[in-house]
């Protein structure tokens, strides 16, 4: 890039560190500035990483300091006016997760920045990590075959600090979502599918349940522990589990093929795959715990490699995914998301969260 790209962050929580981090990893942009309404989170931002502009005015932020980039990481409820303010402003969107309460403010944001002629992506940082990215070059090279069927699951754990948090506040901004807990990390479950399904209306069904005492104490009918979805688009299904009780915690995609099967374990950064056997029936029951045991030594190998690199981290992904939005803008190529993908999980969440709202009823 012939100069860096200027960067802002509107939202000082908790995941704006890890924004703060990826901006100051990439050598082809600075940021200039922090902005919160809380002026208080913006200062406490600012002196964590050594910053002298914050702000709790965007306007100002954005006049006074001309960013080429906005990243958003308040809640989604803010996302749109704010990416409306920073739109007219000239700047290209980082929006996290979710990228706004529904699929019609979703829309809104993806035309308007498509409107103004400026970039956009959203925070799916898993799709990033470097063996999600192994992944999907695995399938375009066909080692997988044509795509059958898909997996993911997502645990969850209720009595970790930030859901302890929510569920003892009431005014907690998530669960002011129309969906509660499960609108703000589902996409994580819903992303790694809807990229897979050929195009078409994606068939939805929704089988929420709750076994933990809080879930079943909530009033709200919003609170599920346990949720099981089958979808299915263009001859291709998917099974997604989101889980607050199952342990250990697990996190994982599995892509079934004609040709083979592979699961990507994104708790431990590691692909396994599941082979046709290729020898006589008693010779290859032996055969494939070898291959699982190599599929680990080798992903056990290329995280070594990465941790010596200092690359293995928690936010790797979204690492990955920044550096390929700022190339993105300086090249004048495609963002790193499709639009119609951000769109399709954002429709699909919708649907999920409309049943989940008919059976509470």
């Amino acid at each position: 890039m012939s100069k860096q790209l200027r960067v802002a962050i509107v939202g000082c929580g908790k995941i704006a560190d890890a924004h703060v981090e990826a901006i100051q990893n990439n050598p082809e942009a600075v940021l200039v500035g922090v902005c919160d309404r809380e002026i208080l989170m913006a200062d406490q931002l600012a002196s964590r990483f050594g910053l002298s502009n914050f702000y709790d005015d965007c306007d100002r932020m954005l006049a006074t300091e001309r960013p080429d980039v906005v990243h958003i990481t308040t809640p989604p409820h803010s996302h749109l006016d704010l990416a409306r303010i920073s739109l007219n402003a000239g700047c290209h969107l980082f929006v996290e997760k979710p990228v706004a309460v529904d699929y019609a403010h979703t829309k809104a944001l993806v035309d308007a920045a498509e409107a103004a002629q400026r970039k956009l992506t959203v925070g799916y940082m898993y799709l990033f990590d470097a063996e999600a990215v192994r992944l999907r070059e695995l399938l375009h090279t066909g080692v997988l075959g044509d795509i059958v069927h898909i997996e993911s699951f997502y645990g969850y754990d209720l009595q970790g600090p930030y859901a302890t948090a929510l569920l003892a506040d009431p005014k907690h901004w998530v669960n002011a979502l129309p969906g509660g807990l499960l609108q703000n990390v589902l996409d994580h479950l819903l992303n790694k599918i809807v990229e897979f399904l050929p195009e078409g209306e994606v068939q939805v069904q929704a089988v929420p349940l709750r076994r933990s005492a809080a879930a079943k104490a909530d009033q709200s009918g919003l609170l599920v522990d346990e949720l099981r979805m089958v979808m299915a688009a263009g001859g291709v299904s998917a099974y997604a589990t989101f889980s607050a009780n199952v342990r250990p915690m697990a996190h994982f995609v599995r892509v079934c093929g004609t040709k083979n099967t592979v699961k990507l374990d994104i708790t431990t950064s590691t692909i396994h795959f599941e082979r046709v056997p290729t020898l006589p029936s008693a010779v290859g029951r032996l055969v494939p715990p070898f291959q699982q045991t190599a599929d680990s030594l080798r992903g056990a190998a290329r995280n070594v490699s990465r941790f010596m690199r200092s690359e293995f981290h928690f936010f790797d992904g979204l690492n990955r995914l920044t550096q390929q939005f700022y190339r993105s803008i300086a090249n004048d190529t495609e963002p790193p998301i499709p639009y119609s993908q951000i769109l399709r999980v954002q429709l699909v969440l919708d649907e999920v969260i409309q049943q989940i709202g008919r059976a509470a009823a």
